[in-house]
């Protein structure tokens, strides 16, 4: 059988990133393996459903650059790919199921469910709706055709649940990323296949799709091994060749224990979701890797290393040379745990190889949004003072004084206050005529000026660089002061720098 695999989320909500993991480890897998790679939208439980959220995933995916073969916007021939178009399928599945014996209708109210519960949890024991209490239940097994017909023809609500085994047997099955695992069918209940309001739940669902689509490998999360038991007995149950399962590891919270989950990004102040999201009962928005600056490839690249070891010591990949090296035995089993520094690396490094052109017409866009005006040259200078020293594009525009003079407001109190000695007025002001005499004002001859005006005055860089720096920026830090310098010009260099020596200086009088 070909490679076809699917990746099946349901529009109850924004993407989390581990969902995005899935996809991609679903999509390396098909393109290593010359196979296809499916979007398959699971709809079929309407009262989670989320307005919005399957236009969400298919732009998140896009952003992400993790094209489908088939889907309902690209087409394919086994479609359509959206469960709620599907439900013919459903319904003779279970139709089938019904007349070999292998489900049954069921007629319990949940208030009667409810009760049976409390009954079990009042003898300290867990209830379970299984070969053991089926009897007691109000089912078309413990009732009389009679019975179950008038329910029928008086449209009463009823579900349809698998028949599980009556005698409980070991379900031994190989996972590609796990080896052999076994698990008593004592554990797996009478699931319902088909709701009250016809629609059919994730497990018949996934399994008649699965089938119908020729999947050969279901790679998801490994919160869905313990339904793998479950899975393989409706295969038997229809006599279909079952697929070859891989579960995925948990990526897990930055630090204690547990899955990564919304509530850590909060906190911590990263994003947990590709893109950003806006819910559309309460309004509000949850941040988004793209909004928060990061390239799509640096976000995949992530996301790759998290759960997978490629042998060697590699991080970096493009999505061509991961599909080249992408196999199953190479994700681990344990959880992996994500790392907001990790992520930030990984998009400085994407960052620093982008070429500056394309960068400088970025910035021009992002600068333009926030009102600042920047032209392709002033652009392309600032993409080479400061892409070694921010972490996104959009941090540069938070260093104002690349634009705009500073404020007395804006200067750094703290490293004045340090770093600003009663002398240090005065060498800035020899600076100052030492840079006037400046005629070719680049920065291979600022800094040789520079240096040449400390060894005169026989003063230490610290002295006068920082300084300077503070007086043309009202910061400690940035890029190469010379540098900084060529960019402004020597009248703007000059202005800043006696205007600064002012600030400084009033600064300094109502610190004393």
């Amino acid at each position: 059988m070909s490679v076809r695999v699917r990746f099946a989320p349901s529009p109850t909500g924004p993407l989390h990133i581990g969902g995005v993991r899935t996809a991609l480890y679903n999509y390396l897998f098909a393109k290593a393996n010359g196979g296809k790679f499916i979007l398959r939208i699971e709809d079929t439980d309407r009262t989670r459903f989320v307005e919005g959220a399957e236009e969400y995933i298919i732009e998140a995916l896009s952003w992400c650059g993790l094209t489908t073969d088939e889907s309902d916007e690209v087409g394919g021939d086994l479609g359509p790919y959206k469960q709620s178009n599907r439900t013919h399928l459903y319904e003779d599945a279970v139709s089938q199921l019904l007349a070999a014996g292998k489900a049954y209708r069921a007629f319990d109210t949940p208030e009667e469910l409810n009760a049976l519960r409390k009954d079990a949890e009042s003898r300290k024991e867990v209830f379970q709706y299984d070969a053991k209490t089926r009897d007691k239940c109000r089912n078309e097994l413990s009732m009389s055709k009679d019975e179950v017909d008038f329910l029928i023809e008086n449209g009463i609500p009823h579900v349809v649940r698998f028949k599980t085994p009556d005698t409980p047997e070991n379900i031994v099955f190989n996972d590609e990323i796990r080896g052999e695992v076994s698990i008593s069918s004592a554990v797996v209940d009478d699931k319902v296949l088909m709701k009250m309001d016809g629609f059919p739940t994730y497990h018949l669902a996934n399994i008649v799709d699965d089938y119908y689509m020729q999947i050969s490998h279901v790679i998801r999360g490994e919160e869905w091994l313990p339904s793998v038991p479950l899975h393989v007995l409706l295969y038997r149950a229809f006599s279909w060749d079952t697929p070859k399962f891989a579960h995925l590891p948990l990526i897990l919270k930055p630090e204690g224990n547990g899955k990564l989950s919304k509530r850590d990004g909060d906190s911590g102040g990263f994003p947990v979701f590709p893109i950003e999201w806006k819910d559309p009962s309460s309004g509000n928005v949850s941040q988004g890797y793209r909004e928060n600056g990061y390239k799509p490839e640096a976000f995949i690249n992530m996301l790759l290393m998290l759960g997978w070891n490629p042998g060697d010591e590699r991080e970096i990949f493009t999505l061509e040379e991961a599909v080249a090296s992408f196999s199953l035995d190479r994700i681990v089993k344990s959880g992996a745990r994500f790392s907001p520094d990790k992520a930030k690396w990984f998009n400085e490094i994407y960052l620093r190889e982008t070429p500056h052109e394309e960068l400088a017409k970025e910035l021009c866009g992002l600068a333009s949004e926030r009102g600042i005006e920047l032209n392709k040259s002033n652009a392309l200078s600032i993409v080479g003072m400061m892409l070694e020293r921010v972490s996104f594009l959009s941090d540069v525009l938070d260093a104002n004084w690349l634009f705009e003079e500073p404020s007395i407001d804006s200067f750094n109190v703290k490293m004045v206050k340090k770093k600003w000695k009663d002398e240090t007025a005065s060498y800035l002001e020899d600076l100052a005529v030492m840079l006037e005499k400046i005629d070719n004002f680049k920065a291979e001859e600022i800094e040789d000026a520079f240096k040449a005006f400390l060894k005169e005055r026989e003063l230490g860089f610290g002295q006068v660089l920082l300084p300077f720096r503070i007086a043309l920026t009202g910061s400690g830090g940035g890029p190469s002061m010379f540098e900084f310098a060529e960019y402004l010009g020597k009248e703007a260099t000059l202005d800043r720098l006696n205007s600064g020596i002012n600030k400084v200086l009033e600064i300094k009088a109502k610190l004393n």
